[in-house]
């Protein structure tokens, strides 16, 4: 396909604002991690909702994965779900969960002042730059920019936590030890969005629109072969079934103590972006927490347009879901249309 449109920043589903946040209350005492709930033996999908999320991969231009995982019953249903595709912002529930594990740990607080920066500006979906003022920077805490990194999606929130716990090999370490199966986690927003991109990351890049101008003015055929190679290998790739696993493994309790699981439940379940994605065929009476991801465009095609998250019924029963779109020059529409198909094919075949 020949391509000819600029590449356009990330982060365009969101619609926030950059006033102070209020954590939720969080306790002083940070608790021991409590036993975990033994994982269900499995039992056989509903045979509707597996033909039905293969009809709708099968149907969809671009490359999709979808999983779905029934926590209480077991049972599991993926199309594509194997495939390791670019995750963008839902990389941000694994930094949560590694600030959340140390603070189990005993490592920080919630409470923990940290100062911003301009020197800590990223790039792309940063509400919290508007706050960083002067000399004086922005002071915040731990949670504050846990709040924002997963409820607004802000990339320099995310980015400052991820260096407090020791940067990017404190999280793989935390995939690792806690055996999540095939997710990457890239080098951080500055260094992916520039790769990805075919630039080399400048600290002027964060300020204005200087990364969209070098970006703009790079040959286009630098710009095709940096978007080619990271769609085919994505260094922050993911697979949708290893992501709805992690999510039942949260909601079990198997990650992190009872009240850090608790914390971070409700906070996805507070997330503002992404409105019209899964969440937008979750019924009245359920509840769903998620987390989204978008990566750059480039003459249509989006590397990385994703949702995730916990569905859970009136009856307290929950599901697991993750869908992905890796590539695709589908529209929006189209693209939060299948995520809605999936969540209403979730619902229907609930009873």
């Amino acid at each position: 396909m020949l391509l000819t449109a600029a590449l356009c920043a990330c982060g365009h589903d969101a619609n926030v604002h950059v006033a102070r946040l209020a954590a939720p209350p969080v306790p002083v005492a940070v608790p021991s991690p409590v036993a975990a709930a033994p994982a269900p033996r499995p039992v056989a999908p509903p045979s509707a909702l597996v033909a039905n999320v293969a009809a709708l991969v099968r149907a969809f231009d671009g490359r999709v994965g979808v999983a779905v995982r029934s926590i209480e019953e077991g049972w599991a249903v993926d199309t594509g779900g194997e495939q390791r595709l670019p995750q963008q912002s839902v990389s941000k529930l694994w930094v949560a969960m590694t600030v959340l594990d140390f603070r189990d740990a005993g490592r920080l607080k919630l409470e923990d002042p940290i100062t911003l920066t301009r020197d800590d500006l990223t790039v792309f979906h940063q509400p919290i730059a508007a706050l960083i003022k002067g000399e004086q920077g922005y002071q915040t805490t731990v949670g504050e920019l846990l709040q924002r990194a997963l409820t607004m999606s802000d990339n320099t929130a995310n980015d400052r936590l991820l260096r407090y716990v020791g940067g990017p090999n404190a999280v793989r370490d935390f995939l690792q030890r806690k055996r999540l199966g095939d997710i990457r986690f890239g080098p951080g927003e500055r260094l992916l969005q520039s790769q990805t991109a075919g630039l080399v990351w400048k600290p002027d890049f964060a300020f204005g629109n200087a990364f969209a101008l070098s970006r703009a003015r790079l040959p286009r055929p630098d710009r095709i072969a940096a978007y080619e190679r990271y769609v085919a290998d994505p260094p922050d790739g993911a697979a949708p079934r290893a992501i709805a696993d992690a999510l039942a493994r949260l909601k079990r309790g198997d990650l992190l103590s009872r009240s850090s699981t608790e914390y971070l439940l409700t906070t996805m379940e507070s997330s503002h972006t992404g409105k019209q994605r899964l969440r937008g065929a979750v019924p009245a009476g359920w509840t769903f927490g998620h987390k989204t991801g978008t990566g750059q465009d480039l003459a249509g095609r989006t590397a990385g347009y994703n949702d995730v998250g916990l569905l859970i019924a009136p009856d307290g029963r929950s599901y697991a879901i993750a869908v992905m779109i890796g590539d695709t020059p589908k529209p929006i529409p189209a693209r939060q249309a299948l995520m809605q198909a999936v969540v209403a094919s979730v619902v229907a075949n609930h009873g």
